[in-house]
């Protein structure tokens, strides 16, 4: 390993002034500073973190903590908020919660434990108003950014999202514009803020059309494929008489519209679909579905500039993005003759 003393005999200056280059200070002239950044360089001098982090009390270390690197709308969150840490010298230790509040526990305290200078954090969302690893990060001061809507257990965190429920009442609108008066809505799972808000946009958009909130038509869909072709087949044996159907996220849509596909139903010639989220499946489902595209790298790119105002002792806010509808061929006027 290189040392700072090796490059200071090879450049013919103190060790106090090559430390001082290293770190950019002002007192070093800028040709000096230059030539021993270039120097140090061409040596393979690596900083060593940890005695940096004991000057600075700062590891240079932000936490990460999402469901999976395999959910796609947190890959492009990710990638906003990395290559702005990278810019910035700090480097991100990531953890998975798999979607279970016991995993995310754990991964929290993993990088409370590494003494990260800060987390983001997509919470596994629970009907509990409090939790324990929540807390503690209160009580430590951590700069904390919470990706998506915060629950009550995290109320007090700052958080970027989408405005799901302006984007869920505007899909709506779409519907109604279109000719539908009997729209189906498939929700998401009962503790998650963001599947509320979108429920709530859907009501909201049908009492300003003058239209009826009937439970008839509202059916429990989870958040999974799956989960949305159970929730299909539930619907199909109590001939609703829907004509649309609005799924509270894309993989939702993909099991609603793969089987009302498999019992022989046309989109939209039958009845149309929509989801929410514009994940890649979305766009290259069987019939392009209507969706709404999520700012994904915008909110990594807001969460980011969150943590650095943390980071400061500045204060920051909680923001909400817009998110925009994208029409595909999914969605059309409604058939003459109901089927």
């Amino acid at each position: 390993m290189v040392r700072l003393k090796e490059i200071a005999a090879v450049a013919g200056v103190s060790v106090m002034t090559v430390s001082k280059a290293l770190r950019d200070q002002s007192d070093i002239a800028v040709g000096t500073r230059e030539r021993i950044r270039l120097l140090a360089q061409q040596m393979g001098y690596v900083p060593d973190a940890a005695a940096r982090g004991m000057r600075s009390r700062k590891t240079m270390l932000l936490g990460l903590v999402i469901p999976a690197t395999t959910d796609p709308v947190f890959a492009r969150m990710m990638l906003a908020i990395e290559e702005r840490a990278h810019e910035l010298g700090y480097d991100l230790l990531l953890g998975h919660s798999l979607g279970a509040v016991a995993r995310e526990e754990a991964a929290i305290r993993r990088l409370l434990a590494r003494k990260v200078d800060g987390l983001f954090i997509s919470p596994v969302y629970r009907m509990d108003p409090a939790s324990a690893v929540y807390e503690e990060i209160q009580r430590r001061k951590l700069p904390a950014v919470i990706l998506g809507h915060r629950g009550s257990f995290c109320r007090e965190f700052v958080s970027v999202e989408t405005d799901d429920m302006a984007a869920s009442a505007a899909i709506t609108r779409y519907l109604v514009s279109l000719g539908h008066k009997r729209i189906a809505f498939f929700t998401g799972p009962p503790a998650a803020p963001w599947a509320q808000e979108r429920y709530e946009g859907y009501r909201r958009a049908l009492r300003e059309a003058d239209l009826p909130v009937e439970d008839s038509l509202i059916y429990r869909a989870g958040s999974t494929i799956e989960e949305g072709v159970s929730a299909t087949l539930k619907f199909l044996q109590e001939s609703s008489q829907a004509t649309a159907i609005q799924a509270a996220n894309d993989l939702i849509a993909v099991g609603v519209g793969d089987t009302l596909l498999n019992q022989g139903l046309r989109l939209p010639g039958n009845i149309s679909v929509t989801g929410f989220g514009n994940l890649l499946v979305a766009e290259y489902f069987r019939v392009p579905l209507t969706t709404v595209r999520q700012p994904k790298l915008r909110l990594g790119i807001a969460a980011m500039e969150s943590m650095l105002k943390l980071l400061r002792g500045e204060l920051a806010v909680s923001r909400r993005l817009p998110a925009e509808i994208i029409v595909r061929s999914s969605t059309g006027t409604p058939p003459k003759t109901v089927t």
